[in-house]
């Protein structure tokens, strides 16, 4: 029967010693950089994207983008299983410098691969090899290092010891981002776009090095030698993990009384908020990657205090505090977060509000976690544009076998259906495109339209395509223009190379068109409210550090010495890789249902609010438990 009776602790409270030092600082440092490594693909997906992905059309490589993301999520548990039950067959410090050593290279790989333009298909299918192979190194990392740490730490103070491992992810990706930052700020955003990108990608080549030295220094954990002294270690950690209804039961309370809330928590107030920002809110990359660094480099201490006070007060308290914390205040953070991002499009959400009509069955959930789904019907295709431009709406049922249509304000732009469009999607689209970002610049959505460039072959098509625009061809043709050969339209993606040889092949005048181009949701960054943007995403980030904190020490405490590696290592990378791995798609399809860019967080707020209850009920507190009394 597991015990997790508090022994009496002897002695009195004393400092930490050089070796217990030494051991938390390589176990840290050695996860922040696999975290580092991680998270560089999440950040950098848009140009990577661009490298391996750009020799085919947009919805294929949009597809292999979310597909290769979200891989090294969904074999993360994989990963804790294989490395798990190595790591309790032959030691805590082997496996996880194994693990290390995988993500590493996996990582230095991706700055050399050559991209799609010289493998082709290959290249994107190495790619998501690589991000698979991430993925198993994390699913073994976290469980060595938290469990590493804990078998060296004293009973009354293993909450603190093992709170330094949960700054890591935090840490990791503070990393990623000012790593990213410096280069872009040396290089122009040609270059980066072109090759720089792929420098933080190679410079985890030196990161690993480092890593690996340090481990090579440590010893194995003292409990684990003890055990394996005794002969007390299992020959079979899988099944008496999970094969044995005590122990199974142990992982399903993790998993649903712990790892689940405490992820989505963890992924909203950290990646979730980055996106929102990005996304949702449209404010700069460099802005929003700037301001969630500041929030992610104020708020990283509260790890190590929160991991302190659940050593006085207890690991349950505290975790359940923060899931509460999250599910009542989420909503009126994240609007609170709109108004001061950007005010303009929260003054806009209040005050206009699109309608899709509809025919009955014609709007699906477009819940979509691998991006392998298409949504091709008159109404998704209608709804997935609103969505991702923020805008709020309600639905209507209209005629059945009639297309959806949109109205905004006093206009109204009808869809299409992309499978009865066929050849004709791509001009259906860029129709589609074009009339509702103009009724929403016009209702008042905060939208700019940079200058167009336009071949004399086209120009024509072009003002008929933009009668808003008011443009003199004749007066366009006798104004500035600049002659370009063929081939580089072609290259330019100015024309096809069909229209280009229908023109003849030769070269061509090529007008700019202000306010022509594409339309662009836009955050003024003079009318961003930075100190209170930081201040909403700081208390986003201390959320996290509540639940996050002292979880490596209560799920370390929950198993027995012969199954912990396995045992923690399968709730928690469930909970972190598919409960947390899946939010973005689950917060998209939720808010995309609804009309309303805040619906989604229903998503994180349902599952901690069943944690919390789960939680409550079954998870018993484990603070200062003698872990070689576990049995």
């Amino acid at each position: 029967m597991t015990t997790l009776t508090t022994p009496e602790v002897a002695g009195t409270r004393r400092a930490m010693t050089g070796e217990e030092r030494k051991v938390i600082f390589a176990s840290s440092l050695g996860t922040v950089f696999e975290w580092y490594d991680f998270y560089l693909y999440g950040t950098l997906a848009s140009f990577i994207g661009a490298a391996f992905f750009n020799e085919y059309p947009e919805t294929t490589r949009n597809i292999f983008v979310l597909l290769a993301f979200a891989a090294g999520f969904l074999v993360r548990p994989f990963g804790a299983l294989v490395f798990g039950r190595l790591g309790d067959l032959v030691g805590r410090k082997y496996t996880f410098l194994i693990t290390i050593v995988i993500m590493g290279l996996s990582t230095f790989i991706v700055g050399l691969l050559p991209g799609s333009a010289t493998l082709g298909i290959l290249a994107p299918t190495l790619l998501i090899a690589l991000r698979m192979l991430q993925g198993l190194a994390l699913g073994g990392e976290y469980g060595g290092a938290a469990t590493y740490v804990a078998e060296h730490a004293p009973n009354n103070r293993r909450g603190f010891f093992t709170s330094w491992i949960q700054t890591t992810a935090t840490l990791g990706l503070f990393l990623s981002l000012i790593v990213i930052l410096a280069i872009q700020n040396l290089l122009s955003t040609e270059d980066f776009a072109a090759w720089g990108w792929r420098v933080p990608f190679l410079f985890s080549v030196l990161l690993l090095g480092i890593s690996i030295w340090i481990r090579l220094q440590m010893a194995e954990s003292p409990a684990f030698k003890r055990m394996k002294e005794e002969g007390k270690g299992s020959k079979a950690p899988l099944s008496e993990a999970f094969g044995q209804w005590k122990n199974a039961k142990l992982a399903l309370i993790a998993l649903f009384g712990l790892t689940a809330g405490q992820a989505v928590v963890w992924y909203c107030g950290q990646f979730y908020a980055l996106f929102f920002l990005q996304n949702v809110l449209k404010v700069e990359n460099q802005s929003a990657n700037i301001m969630v660094a500041i929030a992610l480099l104020i708020g990283t201490g509260f790890f190590v205090v929160f991991g302190w006070l659940s050593d006085k007060i207890g690991r349950k308290p505290i975790i359940m505090a923060g899931l509460l914390l999250a599910v009542l205040t989420y909503f009126p953070l994240f609007k609170a977060l709109t108004a001061a991002a950007n005010p303009a499009l929260a003054q806009a959400e209040q005050t206009i509000r699109a309608t899709v009509t509809a025919a009955p069955g014609d709007c699906t959930f477009q819940f979509n976690p691998t991006g392998t789904a298409k949504f091709t019907s008159s109404c998704d295709i209608a709804t997935a544009f609103l969505a991702r431009s923020s805008v709020p709406y309600d639905l209507a049922e209209g005629p059945a076998g009639q297309p959806a249509t949109v109205r905004i304000g006093d206009t109204t732009v009808t869809s299409y259906d992309a499978a009865a469009a066929g050849a004709g999607a791509t001009a259906a689209q860029a129709k589609l495109t074009h009339d509702l970002n103009l009724a929403l610049q016009n209702a008042g959505f905060p939208l700019a339209r940079g200058a167009a460039k336009v071949p004399d072959s086209k120009l024509d098509a072009f003002a008929a395509a933009n009668p808003e625009l008011g443009l003199d061809v004749a007066a366009v043709r006798a104004g500035d223009k600049v002659m370009t050969p063929a081939a580089e339209l072609v290259k330019a993606k100015l024309l096809t190379q069909a229209e280009a040889d229908a023109a003849g092949g030769a070269e061509q005048a090529v007008y700019t068109v202000p306010n022509g181009g594409a339309f662009k949701m836009v955050a003024d960054p003079d009318a961003i409210n930075w100190p209170l943007t930081i201040a909403i995403l700081t208390v986003l980030v201390i959320y996290v550090t509540m639940v996050y904190g002292p979880i490596a020490a209560i799920l370390v405490e929950m198993f027995p010495t012969r199954i912990r590696y396995t045992g923690m290592s399968l709730p928690y990378h469930i909970g972190n890789g598919w409960f947390g791995g899946l939010l973005p798609a689950g917060v998209f399809a939720l808010s995309a249902a609804a009309g309303d860019i805040y619906y989604g967080l229903w998503y994180p707020i349902v599952i901690a609010a069943l944690t919390f209850v789960i939680g409550m009920i079954f998870v018993r507190e484990t603070k200062g438990v003698d872990l070689d009394r576990i049995a």
